[in-house]
């Protein structure tokens, strides 16, 4: 009965039928959080447990049916694996090793040419919640003056139960966009400790209720402005008679409108997160109180930003965080910042997914970000170039650094999008290569500008 409803309901919405049901899925989050605050939030930590991988088992079954048993099976073996295996580094690399692989199986055996609502999808975000635990549980077993700070927040004394394991992985607010989350934060929330006052519900339904609602307003900008920017316009014969400049348009608002599609699912992912508690990060330095725990957009700076890095810092925030700190800090050991950044662009590319799109559009990232640290150098360093910037013209150069921020920002993103290379090679033929030009020329040219602008030092 209900999948013919929903059929109804995909036809009526005019959308496909797995988006709709990724949709109320993350709705139903918020009735979800309520039924914890109100009858689960003072029962004992087994029940609570119980609650939260139930609650999300249902959500996980009702997106993807029999398909659920992927997940369940890899939340398993790695509970296996924590306990057969300790707190070694054969436990991590073979935690590391399993989970890529069954992920990677996955997007081989179901990878189609366009992109697709599959079990995949939540699983990508499960696959790095696993590795992260059995890196947690590692660091757990060190002495305390070996870890980080951050490691120190995340690290795990106690072997989890089952129970726990299986509750942390399909909490409601987490299993299906993400956002990435320690374990210990999910002990402090069955412990009663994420609240602003402690032992009790948490006073975070008008947070919630605003994230909720910039949410609405980001889904319902993607939902009027989707249909007039879609990524199969890209291979139109129509497309390709635009000249140069219409083009470049097309991918400056594409890129801007079609990234509020990921935007809305956080920010109404993260209003469950604080509903329930998860998204409580304590006091800021004035004394109040922050609900920005889980946080996966920073939506004014995404806005305002004029920098590729702006926009980065401020878009997927706890994956980029995990990535940071369980593979970018951890190949500290290789001696260059540079090699350590690739490599960890060249992680995210592979658990993107298996297309030539990912590695292009991951190491066309890895391009920009470092022209742009060499610009910003640049104008700092010379007195000319940081009084203009801080001059009555800085104005119009914001305009001029937004254009250039955020073509540039779509240009990488069109064969994340297109996935496969004769789709995003036809796109970036179409343009002449605008982007590598663009970023091969500043490249050339920095060196060269930085001896014009930048006075010699004396001695």
């Amino acid at each position: 009965m209900a999948a013919p409803f929903m059929e109804k309901l995909a036809e009526y919405l005019g959308s496909p039928e797995p988006a709709v049901r990724l949709i109320l899925s993350i709705l139903l989050g918020y009735p979800f959080a309520l039924v914890y605050r109100w009858f689960f939030f003072h029962q004992s930590a087994t029940v609570v447990h119980l609650f939260h991988a139930f609650s999300g088992l249902a959500l996980a079954t009702f997106n993807f049916g029999s398909q659920v048993y992927h997940s369940f099976l890899c939340i398993l073996i790695q509970f296996l694996l924590l306990r057969l295996m300790g707190r070694t580094v054969t436990c991590v690399l073979s935690s590391f090793i399993f989970q890529m692989i069954y992920l990677l199986m996955g997007y081989y055996y179901t990878a189609t040419d366009e992109y697709d609502i599959k079990w995949t999808m939540p699983h990508c975000v499960l696959t790095l919640k696993l590795i992260g635990l059995s890196l947690d549980y590692y660091d757990g077993g060190k002495q305390e003056s070996q870890l980080s700070a951050d490691q120190k927040k995340s690290a795990l004394g106690s072997t989890p139960s089952l129970l726990e394991v299986f509750g942390f992985s399909y909490f409601y607010g987490g299993f299906l966009v993400g956002p990435q989350f320690t374990l210990r934060n999910y002990q402090k929330l069955v412990s009663r400790e994420m609240s602003d006052v402690p032992g009790q519900p948490p006073n975070s339904v008008v947070p919630s209720m605003k994230r909720f609602g910039l949410g609405l307003i980001t889904l319902a900008i993607f939902t009027l402005g989707g249909p007039h920017y879609s990524d199969s316009y890209y291979l139109t014969d129509e497309f390709e008679a635009h000249p140069f400049w219409y083009k470049c348009v097309y991918i400056l608002l594409w890129v801007k409108i079609n990234l509020y599609k990921y935007i809305s699912c956080w920010l109404i992912t993260e209003g469950v997160c604080i509903l329930s508690g998860l998204g409580y990060n304590g006091k800021n330095e004035k004394g109040e109180h922050q609900w920005d725990g889980c946080a996966n957009v920073r939506v004014w700076l995404f806005e305002t930003t004029p920098l590729f890095t702006g926009t980065i810092n401020s878009f997927n925030i706890n994956t980029n965080a995990w990535v940071a700190r369980h593979v970018f800090k951890r190949l500290r050991f290789l001696g260059n910042k540079l090699l350590s950044q690739m490599f960890t662009l060249l992680f995210l590319a592979i658990w993107h997914g298996l297309h030539s799109g990912y590695l292009i559009c991951f190491s066309m990232e890895f391009i920009i970000v470092n022209v742009e640290k060499q610009a910003q150098s640049l104008v700092q360093d010379s007195p000319l170039l940081t009084s203009i910037a801080k001059s009555h013209l800085y104005p119009a150069v914001y305009v001029v650094q937004q254009l250039i921020h955020w073509l540039f920002m779509g240009y990488p993103l069109v064969p994340f999008c297109l996935f496969t290379y004769d789709k995003w090679l036809k796109v970036y033929s179409s343009v002449y290569f605008c982007g590598h030009i663009f970023f091969f020329v500043a490249f050339l040219i920095l060196p060269y500008l930085r001896k014009v602008f930048v006075p010699r030092k004396r001695g």
